[in-house]
């Protein structure tokens, strides 16, 4: 007998079953939320698995393993993350028991394999089809999914907004089968209520207006360019020093600066660009007083600090190309809305950017949702709990179909195939 190989297994068990035990007093509507402190001091308040494991520092590769199939719950159905964790943990506890017996490893695999494969056959029987256009079934499966949530009294304002925007995505809805989630903006603004989150049927940007050159704040019949190169002076690859012995010199320096800025800007506004969005840079200031005046005078509204990841999203939904070079910046690349206007939430609350009137486009029809928090970790735990029931009326277009809860599934799980089990040959 392999006693090495018995002790290993033990541990592996033993190591995936504390992984379980630490999130399972987290589960369901009674479950207790964790206070997690990260190594910077951060405080994070959820009882949301996949956030919670992600958190923990985890060394055992079995440990390691749960996590991970937390994360992956987290992405493919974006619910669960608990219960996958908590079932897995069942389940090892049952096989270590087996083990015991001295059952294979590989007779216990089978029977959980078939036992899954069962029940899924009976989960497919008791289900009740559901139909996209009966919203109010859609918007109580969301309720249901934020109720255990910290965010729960707060859930019937919460549940439409996340159907709501689920079913713009739905372009066909008796043959679409699946929703990109990435073509939802979720955008968090500190200050305000949970009561102030809205849905806005085009897209928000939390960034500022640039208007310290007096630029405008508000554009009709927009044109928008997307750029990711810096409006300021040239500089050179390496580190160089130039020394200026003489003001004329240092004249000179100006008004080619004055005059490279000027062309720049010149072009731009040429093809009609009224709205300038700008890429985040860390190299050099993505632009200059200098910059800002000439678009201010060009009456174009100037947003920079556009973030990398946010570029794909925001070209698909304003229809715009982003621009590496200045000389590829033309007419054909720039996106169109009927509406670009910031609006100012209030003393200390700063600004959101709002782009209405976006031309339709049916492949990319994205939308935004805009989340209000009093504080920190309200947002942040506000964002995770609309991700969730973003996720589950994502899952009901894939499948439509719906299962009672409390508990219902399972017991009906354990007797079916327990019978099952009883009744095959020894």
């Amino acid at each position: 007998k392999d006693g090495k190989g018995d002790d290993i297994r033990k541990m592996n068990i033993v190591a995936a079953k504390a992984v379980a035990t630490a999130v399972r007093t987290s589960l369901g509507p009674k479950g207790m939320d964790k206070m997690i402190q990260d190594e910077k001091g951060g405080v994070i308040i959820t009882n949301d698995g996949a956030t919670i494991l992600k958190q923990m520092s985890v060394s055992h590769p079995t440990a390691k393993m749960l996590v991970e199939l937390s994360k992956s719950q987290d992405i493919e159905a974006g619910d669960g993350t608990t219960s996958v964790v908590v079932l897995a943990g069942a389940l090892l506890t049952a096989a270590e028991k087996l083990l015991e017996k001295g059952l294979h490893p590989q007779k216990i695999t089978q029977g959980f394999l078939s036992a899954a494969e069962k029940s899924e056959e009976i989960l497919t029987e008791m289900s009740k089809p559901v139909d996209l256009e009966d919203r109010d079934s859609l918007v109580q499966s969301a309720v249901t999914s934020l109720s255990s949530k910290v965010v729960a009294q707060n859930s019937e304002m919460l549940a439409p907004l996340a159907v709501d925007a689920v079913l713009r995505l739905v372009t066909d809805k008796a043959k679409q089968d699946n929703v990109d989630l990435s073509d939802i903006k979720v955008a968090s603004k500190l200050g305000g209520t949970m009561d102030d989150c809205e849905l806005i049927d085009g897209l928000v940007m939390t960034q500022k207006v640039v208007k310290t050159a007096g630029g405008p704040s508000r554009v009709q019949n927009a044109k928008i360019g997307l750029i990711q190169f810096c409006l300021s002076p040239p500089k050179t690859d390496m580190e160089n020093n130039i020394t200026v012995k003489d003001y004329t010199a240092m004249d000179r320096i100006l008004r080619e600066e004055r005059l490279i800025i000027a062309k720049m800007i010149k072009q731009i506004a040429a093809t009609g660009c009224n709205v300038l969005l700008i890429q985040k840079s860390i190299l050099r200031d993505a632009v200059t007083d200098l910059s800002l005046d000439f678009c201010a005078k060009a009456k174009i509204l100037v947003v920079r600090d556009v973030e990398r990841d946010e570029i794909d999203f925001v070209s698909r939904m304003l229809g715009c190309e982003p621009v590496t070079v200045l000389e590829s910046f033309t007419k054909e690349k720039l996106g169109s809305a009927d509406l670009v206007t910031e609006q100012n939430l209030g003393s200390g609350l700063g600004s959101i950017i709002r782009f209405t009137g976006l031309k339709q486009n049916l492949q990319y029809p994205g939308v935004s949702i805009l989340v209000r928090g009093s504080n920190r970790m309200v947002l942040e735990e506000t964002e995770r709990s609309i991700h969730d029931a973003l996720c589950v009326v994502r899952s009901l277009v894939k499948k439509r179909a719906m299962i009672p809860g409390g508990g219902a599934p399972e017991m009906e799980l354990a007797v079916e195939v327990g019978g099952r089990g009883a009744n095959l040959p020894q």
